[in-house]
């Protein structure tokens, strides 16, 4: 276990933690914190359930201002289920009904019933969830013995796969937006399935620019921070924004976005034609903000300003058009 390490400065980024299973991700938290030394301004982006392993975006000081991005951003899932049974929890760590000895089922079947799971769909949350009711978390009323009427909340699903079946157990690959309880994909196909199903694997293989085969786990960031600085995991702050569009600002403008004040657009607004976010560069290309466009009066306002610490290797080239770089998904 590696030692709290005190008086280092306050670290900045992104940190791609590979979550174990057996652990909550606030579990995992507290050992990034005490790895890095740092108590303040330290998240992570997307909760995991205790069963499920996989991609736990944790943000550092300014990074933690990105939260908001790096949750809304697109997941990707591997789950394993069990079929013939039903969980109170929706996973294996609840109370296990068996219902189907053996299940009978074929790809064609399970297609067709996943159709209904694909697309923006209204989802009821299982009890066992942190979502509150007149001020109590589900899963507390859950241990209380107590169940409420939860209303349905709309998901985005993008795709759901089928990647292997047998008599007892269904694998899928779910690609889905923020908020998607897979735990209740799981639930509710074991019901249209006629069958009950309950989660027994969950892994989380992406979020956003976040993947599991580039993430560390918790006991390389103690050695890392045993051997050298753990920090040699953390990814910049505009990691993860690498799919807005950027542009580079004059000295002035940049004088400007730090005090918080709208810059006016130049004479050629064909980069600002869409109202989306986008990212600032000083000339020497440090971070400054996230930027909105607002045609009237035709300026950019700044919507996030953030301290640079350094050149990024992520801005445009200096060569005063906007460049692009789009996520690789």
């Amino acid at each position: 276990m590696a030692t709290v390490r005190k008086n280092e400065p306050s670290a900045h980024g992104l940190l791609n933690l590979y979550k174990p299973a057996g652990i909550t991700s606030m579990d995992a938290l507290r050992r990034v914190k005490r790895v890095a030394g740092q108590r303040k301004k330290v998240g992570h982006a997307g909760t995991l359930d205790p069963l499920a392993e996989g991609v736990l975006p944790i943000c550092f000081g300014q990074a933690t201002r990105l939260m908001e991005q790096v949750v809304s951003g697109r997941k990707r899932y591997r789950m394993a289920m069990r079929l013939g049974a039903t969980s109170t929890t929706y996973d294996a760590e609840g109370d296990i009904t068996e219902s189907v000895a053996r299940v009978r089922l074929n790809r064609s079947e399970v297609a067709a019933a996943l159709v209904n799971f694909v697309g923006r769909i209204e989802q009821v949350p299982p009890m066992y969830s942190a979502i509150k009711v007149d001020g109590r978390r589900l899963y507390e009323l859950a241990r209380a013995g107590q169940e409420v009427a939860r209303a349905p909340r709309p998901v985005q699903v993008y795709e759901i796969h089928i990647d292997e079946i047998g008599c007892s157990f269904l694998r899928l690959t779910v690609d889905c937006g923020r908020g998607t309880y897979l735990r209740s994909i799981a639930h509710d196909l074991g019901q249209a399935l006629g069958c009950g199903a309950y989660v027994t694997e969950l892994r989380r293989t992406r979020c956003g620019r976040f993947r599991a085969e580039d993430g560390v786990t918790l006991e390389g960031l103690e050695d890392s921070a045993a051997a050298t600085d753990w920090r040699v995991h953390l990814q910049p702050v505009d990691w993860a924004l690498q799919d807005c569009p950027a542009l580079r600002v004059s000295a002035d403008q940049a004088a400007a976005i730090i005090q918080g004040r709208a810059i006016q657009a130049d004479g050629d607004t064909s980069a600002s034609e869409t109202p989306e976010t986008w990212r600032a560069y000083d000339p020497d290309g440090v971070f400054l903000a996230l930027l909105e466009f607002q045609a009237e009066p035709g300026c950019w306002q700044p919507r996030r300003v953030f301290q640079g610490s350094g050149v990024s290797p992520y801005a445009p080239l200096p060569s005063g058009a906007p460049s692009v770089r789009l996520a690789r998904w």
